[in-house]
């Protein structure tokens, strides 16, 4: 009787230890090595549609599009959410010249700006990350009968910090612009110099190509959105180019229209919109690879 007692109670259990060793095996790869390289897009009041700016996707200038880089690395939390962290380095750009809106193109802004973005994501994953089996054996439950480019799919979100620096070309230089002030910045007390450091939103979404135990080639696509409208150095109203004084570049910069139509950029006239805060996008394609998981639970390289 205790013989079959205890035969019960085996064969009840081992369906649970079975599942928890199997739940238990993407702790033994938590960690992955990520490098990418991709595209940029800026959303902001130097956006490129036919039209009033605006700070969405249809403003989007395609041929704006600037290189882009990362390093990074992903740590599993549970077998569906993940962290990353990493740099990303690159440019936005953004120019009046391509668009036929008649104002914004009288306007004739023009801006480049390196980004270096520290990033903070959590992802979850939509589409699990399938187990993977040394020898693909075929038949086996919760195995796929191919080792290659089994996928994995993930929304992920978070905080970001970033640093930029605005530029526009004067005399086929380029001038960084936040020190001049274009709309009174530093010189009008009411406006102030605004940060080159700022926080964003990353919102987007992911998807990973499982190559083998230890490679992935990945996909992503973020939107961030920003707490700042001077990506672009515009944001407010013009001011009277008097306050520039002796500052001949400042004043070029501040307003590099060809004075046609001197109203539409006189002092208290529109020159951005501070309703909203500029917004860009990240598009990668990565390379991960996965590193075993030591008895300490730390990275083994």
């Amino acid at each position: 009787m205790k013989y079959n007692i205890l035969i019960i109670i085996a064969f009840v259990s081992l369906p649970f230890f079975v599942f928890s060793q199997k739940s238990r095996k993407w702790k033994k790869m938590r960690y992955e090595l990520i490098y990418g390289i991709g595209g940029t897009g800026f959303l902001g009041e130097l956006g490129g549609a036919d039209k009033i700016g605006t700070h969405f996707v249809n403003d989007l200038e395609i041929s704006m599009t600037r290189p882009l880089m990362f390093a990074g690395i992903r740590y599993r939390l549970t077998e569906v959410l993940s962290y990353k962290g990493g740099v990303y380095w690159g440019w936005l750009s953004g120019h009046d010249k391509k668009t036929e809106e008649e104002v914004r193109q009288y306007r004739n802004l023009h801006f480049r700006s390196p980004i270096v973005e520290f990033n903070n994501q959590i992802e979850y994953s939509i589409i699990k990350e399938p187990r993977s089996h040394k020898y693909s054996i075929r038949k086996v439950p919760g195995m796929s009968g191919s080792r290659f480019f089994k996928t994995n799919t993930y929304l992920f979100t978070g905080i970001n910090v970033f640093w930029f620096n605005p530029k526009a070309k004067y005399n086929n230089e380029w001038v960084a612009l936040q020190p001049l002030g274009t709309e009174g910045q530093g010189i009008i007390e009411s406006r102030k110099k605004y940060s080159r450091v700022s926080v964003s939103i990353p919102m987007g979404i992911g998807m990973k190509w499982i190559v083998d135990r230890q490679w992935c080639v990945g996909l992503e696509y973020g939107l961030r959105k920003t707490f700042t409208d001077y990506i672009d150095d515009v944001s407010k109203s013009y001011v009277d180019k008097s306050i520039f004084e002796d500052n001949v570049v400042a004043m070029a910069l501040s307003d590099p229209s060809d004075g046609s139509n001197p109203g539409w950029t006189s002092a208290g006239e529109q020159r951005g919109d501070p309703r909203y805060t500029d917004s860009y996008i990240f598009v990668t394609i990565y390379l991960a690879y996965k590193l075993r998981t030591g008895r300490g639970g730390r990275p083994m390289f």
